[in-house]
């Protein structure tokens, strides 16, 4: 309105100025003429004031949707920038793909656990590839027929993949754009890995916890049945050899002794059996270990082996049951002794850890094979000629029921270490 009252009054004075010039020039401008000038000025002003407020207005409109816009788009960056946060935060590793199996977005997690496989890997390095880059090769195709599935058919589909030493559940989820001119169309997908390895080693060991479990029922309902009739059968035999010729004491002496082999087994199904601890006090591990030293340094001479004692002098007392612990650190240094040849060096060591307590048990014997590192702890598994496979799985029974773990790191020609560890 003010532009067209300015232009209104700029229309007057002109026409004021021509009548009054005309005037003066004795010319023959009438009233009329005035008139119909500024008539014409008026509606000249009148147009051109409606033309300036509708750009005027048109101006201001695209300055509010541009405001409108930018308000939009900051509140579109702040809520990926969101997104993007959550799923970095998430504990699984996400990526997503394109129609062609592209990878166009990797969280934080993902690149993480490509760091771990190859650690050169950086963003740049996964996006733009195909997805079956996180596997190896040999499930590669497994994975890209999953990618297919949710592209092509809309399916949700899951794979256990291995990667290395690891151990990933995948997950291949279709996504969909919701558009009005095409709805429920899909773009990708969405894949979702999840490291399980540890998950996969807590089953292994419930089965081999189940397992021992089965062996402890099986030794408390034959134990006693299997060693009445034997203790007959070895007292008879006994007898016979005294009234049989020398002769034939090689026999019985062969005899007797697989009597007691059985005997000795049946005795470690019964340590297997027992899930509660008698007795339990304070005790020192070294008093333990030195106690067993007389024993151990007997074995070793016969064996032409030494022993080394690396003992720490801040061990603190533990909750044990010093019979048990006896049976496990013997168990371990016979298998280190016997793994050993002459001149084999055994190795005792103790130290703390933050707050726990080791006991090492170390040999320079031939090593371990890796294939076998998993099945070493599992009943009826040896790799003696005359083992019967149940010494280091009565040590992880009663290791278990001092709220403890044992474990054990070898390599082949290197030697052998069984560690067990302790809460203080």
């Amino acid at each position: 309105m003010g532009t067209m009252i300015a232009l209104i009054s700029a229309e007057l004075a002109v026409a004021s100025v021509l009548y009054i010039l005309s005037l003066e020039s004795q010319s023959m401008f009438s009233t009329v003429q005035w008139v119909m000038t500024s008539l014409g000025y008026t509606i000249g002003a009148i147009i051109a004031g409606s033309l300036s407020m509708l750009w005027i207005e048109q101006m201001h409109h695209h300055r509010g949707l541009e405001q409108h816009l930018s308000e939009v788009h900051h509140r579109y960056i702040a809520e990926t920038e969101k997104l993007n946060q959550i799923l970095n935060a998430v504990p699984l590793s996400i990526a997503t793909v394109d129609k062609e199996g592209t990878v166009q977005f990797v969280n934080d997690t993902m690149e993480q656990t490509a760091r771990d496989q190859l650690p050169c890997t950086t963003t740049p390095d996964l996006i733009g590839h195909p997805a079956s880059q996180f596997v190896e090769q040999a499930q590669a195709d497994k994975m890209e027929t999953g990618i297919q599935k949710a592209i092509v058919h809309g399916e949700v589909s899951g794979l256990t993949v291995r990667y290395g030493s690891h151990v990933f559940q995948s997950r291949t989820v279709p996504l969909y754009s919701f558009s009005k001119e095409y709805p429920r169309e899909v773009t990708g997908a969405m894949l979702i890995i999840q490291d399980i390895t540890e998950l996969e080693m807590l089953r292994s060991e419930l089965d081999n916890v189940d397992r021992l479990s089965l062996v402890g029922q099986m030794a408390a309902s034959i134990t006693h049945e299997v060693r009445n009739p034997m203790a007959v059968v070895r007292g008879f035999l006994q007898l016979m050899q005294e009234k049989s010729p020398q002769s034939l004491d090689h026999y019985y002496r062969i005899v007797l002794e697989e009597l007691d082999r059985a005997n000795s087994i049946i005795n470690d199904f019964l340590s297997l059996a027992q899930n509660r601890i008698a007795e339990k006090e304070e005790s020192q591990l070294h008093d333990i270990i030195h106690e067993l030293s007389p024993l151990l340094w007997a074995d070793a001479n016969l064996r032409g082996q030494s022993i080394e004692f690396k003992l720490a002098h801040n061990v603190p007392k533990l909750h044990l049951n010093s019979k048990e612990i006896k049976q496990v650190v013997l168990n371990l240094a016979r298998n280190g002794m016997e793994a050993m040849n002459e001149k084999g060096i055994l190795t005792l060591e103790t130290r703390v850890v933050d707050d726990t307590v080791e006991l090492c048990v170390r040999d320079t014997g031939p090593g371990i094979p890796p294939g076998k590192h998993e099945k070493l702890f599992e009943p009826f598994f040896t790799t003696k000629a005359k083992g019967t496979g149940l010494g280091l799985s009565m040590c992880l029974s009663i290791v278990e029921r001092h709220n403890g773990r044992i474990t054990v790191e070898s390599e082949e020609n290197q030697g052998t270490t069984f560690k067990v560890t302790f809460q203080r």
